[in-house]
């Protein structure tokens, strides 16, 4: 029995989704993706011109990106040239489910008056480890191609040791690098000491992080601060997988002349980088 969905803007992950929708005989209902060459061979996916012509009385399930928003007003739609108004989405959906990825507590109050139920995928915690070992890969790649330096022996600090940190932390300490951790909760200092890494706390860094070859961030909140960033060395590469606004200041990396890439959402495999303070974009 086929189904309808409406899927508005998200990522690769989310083109690969409706792909397999389409193949097992459903409608879908596309907005935000009209750059998705692929999906246009498809005769059961229709490109809607307008968000109110996609979310059709006969969808259900509305499929959103992951995350859903980097900046709290419109959702992630790297496919698209339109920018979607979250508010705008939310009105739309009345009455129906939508399903997407890290989704704020300021959307959940909008569904709240819209009769929106809301699944967010990133709250299972199966499907979080799984981002979470891409989006590690995926940091080691970007530190492979970006330094001359091989990750063999290299003075590695990861700052944070959540999900992330944890498992990137094991795979550059296979690579054999001197891996060290920063976390400020001492029962997170203790699990770094168990798991055989080197530790320090967020709230001492300072002259020591001129030690370091390769610094990555995985904490959403600043950590390396203007003044923090006077004692990172020349030719260290910064690599910063938080969120916006992120946890390096960025202003501090362009006049310091240091190589930084903010590394956004890499399981979709694209990235920000800033290169000595030239904004490009960055395709793994």
């Amino acid at each position: 029995m086929s189904t309808s969905f409406a899927i508005i803007g998200g990522d690769l992950r989310v083109i690969k989704l409706a792909q397999m929708l389409a193949k097992d005989g459903n409608k879908i209902y596309a907005y935000g993706l009209e750059k998705a060459e692929e999906l246009k061979n498809y005769n059961n996916i229709i490109f809607a011109e307008k968000l109110s012509k996609a979310i059709k009385e006969d969808v259900e399930v509305v499929i959103g990106p992951i995350p859903f928003s980097s900046n709290g007003t419109t959702i992630n739609a790297p496919f698209s040239e339109k920018e979607i108004s979250i508010r705008e989405l939310m009105h739309h959906l009345n009455a129906k489910i939508l399903i997407a990825g890290s989704i704020t507590p300021d959307v959940y109050d909008m569904a709240n008056d819209e009769y929106i139920e809301i699944i967010d995928i990133m709250k299972r915690e199966e499907l979080a480890v799984l981002n979470t070992i891409s989006t590690a890969e995926g940091a080691i790649e970007i530190a492979i191609a970006n330094t001359n330096k091989i990750i063999h022996g290299s003075n590695v600090l990861i700052l944070g040791f959540g999900r992330i940190g944890k498992v990137l932390a094991r795979k550059m300490a296979g690579l054999s690098a001197k891996v060290t951790c920063a976390a400020r909760k001492d029962e997170d200092l203790a699990w770094i000491r168990a798991y055989g890494h080197k530790e320090t706390n967020i709230n001492v860094l300072g002259e020591n992080l001129a030690e370091y070859d390769l610094i990555i961030n995985t904490v959403p909140h600043l950590i390396l601060t203007k003044e923090r960033m006077k004692y990172v060395k020349d030719d260290c590469l910064l690599i910063d997988l938080a969120s916006n606004p992120g946890g390096i200041d960025k202003k501090s990396a362009k006049d310091k002349n240091l190589k930084l890439i903010w590394a956004l959402a890499l399981p979709r495999k694209s990235s920000t980088c800033y290169n000595s303070g030239i904004y490009k974009g960055y395709s793994l």
